[in-house]
């Protein structure tokens, strides 16, 4: 995690990587159901994978998408706060 993923945890903003062919409803729906908070706002983006070399040869590391889940006030996801 990142220190910009962290510093989210303290205003109630969750960061998670997500499968590319997620929506920001099934983002929603599981993070409610497995951690039981109320999610306000799913912001989603696909970050694209480096271009790795070894030697000659060069490829890339796979695309990822990411998850900003931003929950209701005075609601934390206490399995995720001992991270910080």
């Amino acid at each position: 995690m990142s220190e910009k993923a962290y510093k989210g945890m303290e205003k109630g903003v969750y960061t998670f990587w997500v499968k590319p062919s997620a929506t920001k409803t099934d983002v929603r729906n599981a993070v409610q159901q497995a951690f039981g908070v109320k999610v306000v706002k799913v912001t989603t983006f696909n970050v694209e994978g480096k271009v790795k070399r070894v030697g000659k040869f060069t490829g890339n590391r796979n695309d990822r998408k990411k998850a900003m889940v931003k929950l209701a006030d005075g609601q934390k996801i206490e399995a995720l706060e001992g991270l910080v």
